[in-house]
């Protein structure tokens, strides 16, 4: 796939001991983040059902609001890993702290916005009258907490970059466990509600957001790097992160395309959708964390000017990726008869879901060689032409979706729709790889 010389057995050892050392600590960290909304759902799920539906609309609500804003985390993995690669580690975590004035700059303005909107925002989701209150309430609280989310971000692209993802784990592992505390105690021990839920999440929020910030300055101080805001620094951060924003948008709104297709559908088909997409994100995790590894090994290679050991890396990470897609598409199919009786008791929609889930299982190598190559050129750099490229997907994606109910087509047929928009992905990722042109070396693309 990438033209490269064979990778040597000692190399392709010393390669696996890198990615396994990154993206093992990286998925455990990918795997705390969802926790926190399971958790704040167990607690308030036991105020009513009410509460329950607000804290819905509300966590769906600030997911979207962050989400589109992880380009913190990747641009400032990419610029950091290069410096380091480069041996400038006071400007590897000068970039960095760029990177985490940026995150609170952005953090400001979405609260400037979210507190004001909130109730409208909650409406045009479609909140109850009885769950919209409990939503705007959530929401109004939580807010408070998004420049801390921001802010993780950015910092942990800055470990990331710095070749560390122990560091994220042991804090996501201790927010979410100081999360699931402070919920128990605001909601049912200060009597405060949904609003206790919220002003944990929130409090713990801030204190990961401590935690990172003591670690960067730490840094900071030890090798000379200023932590002043500079200008010209946050610009640059940003300019790297608007490709990166584009492709963020383009993905979601795949997702939301899939969704609302489903849910025209009917009710077992989006029943089933919501099972198979539950699945379908945590195998994401999974290969991400591989690709979380690329974005810091490759930069760190191009930042070192080694082209040669860039494109060993990648060979090698594909084909991770490739093996991890095939176990897993293994697992979905020999595990079908133990996992599906857990999401769901009812006949009809475990009927619409095998055979949905099967076209899933095929497409999990293919899943896994978009994640990787993904990963590779985030720690190029080559954040425009991942924008571009998620554009194109996209603009394949949305009209084969949307005539699937035209014709008549099932469930099945709109995962099929999906493994088109994960192929297209590849394709258009294989090109770029093959091509030559995300090898930029130098401290800086």
């Amino acid at each position: 796939m990438i033209q490269a010389p064979a990778t040597s057995p000692p190399s392709r050892r010393r390669h696996d001991r890198e990615i396994i050392s990154l993206a093992v600590p990286a998925f455990g960290a990918l795997v705390a983040e969802p926790l926190f909304v399971m958790v704040d759902s167990a607690i308030v799920g036991h105020l009513g059902t009410p509460q329950l539906a607000g804290l819905a609309v509300a966590a769906a609500l600030l997911t979207t609001a962050v989400s589109v804003f992880v380009f913190l985390a990747y641009a400032t993995t990419a610029a950091v890993a290069r410096r380091v690669g480069a041996g400038d580690l006071a400007s590897a975590i000068r970039q960095g702290i760029d990177g985490i004035w940026l995150a609170l700059l952005l953090g400001i303005v979405v609260i400037a916005l979210a507190l004001p909107a909130a109730p409208w925002l909650v409406d045009i989701f479609g909140a109850s009258d009885t769950a919209a209150p409990y939503a705007t309430t959530y929401l109004r609280i939580s807010s408070l907490g998004i420049p801390a989310m921001l802010i993780v971000m950015a910092a942990t692209g800055v470990l990331r970059g710095l070749q560390d993802t122990r560091t994220p784990l042991y804090v996501a592992v201790g927010g979410f466990a100081a999360n699931g505390a402070l919920n128990a105690g605001l909601v049912y021990g200060a009597g405060l509600g949904i609003a206790g839920s919220a002003w944990g999440t929130v409090i713990a929020q801030v204190s990961m957001a401590a935690a990172y910030l003591i670690v960067v300055v730490r840094g900071a101080r030890r090798h000379g790097a200023s932590l002043r805001p500079d200008a010209a620094g946050i610009r640059a951060s940003a300019q790297a992160g608007v490709p990166l924003l584009v492709r963020t948008l383009s993905l979601r709104a795949v997702l939301m395309i899939a969704t609302a297709v489903a849910a025209r559908l009917g009710d077992t088909e989006i029943a089933a959708h919501q099972i198979i997409l539950s699945l379908w994100s945590l195998m994401a995790f999974a290969l991400d964390a591989i690709a979380i590894a690329g974005q810091a090994i490759i930069g760190r290679y191009l930042g070192a000017d080694d082209a040669k050991g860039a494109r060993e890396a990648c060979r090698r990470m594909v084909q991770w990726g490739i093996a991890s897609g095939v176990v897993f598409g293994a697992l979905i199919v020999l595990a079908r008869p133990l996992f599906v009786p857990l999401f769901t008791d009812d006949r009809s929609v475990q009927d619409t879901l095998l055979p949905a889930l099967l076209v899933v299982a095929l497409s999990q190598p293919v899943a896994g060689v978009v994640f990787v190559l993904d990963g590779v050129l985030m720690g190029a750099g080559d954040g425009r032409y991942l924008a571009w490229a998620m554009l194109v997907t996209l603009a394949v994606f949305a009209p084969v979706a949307l005539l699937v109910p035209v014709f008549g087509g099932g469930l099945t047929a709109l995962w099929w729709a999906m493994a088109l928009m994960m192929t297209v992905r590849m394709a258009t990722l294989w090109l770029r790889t093959r091509s030559g042109r995300w090898i930029v070396t130098g401290a800086t693309r």
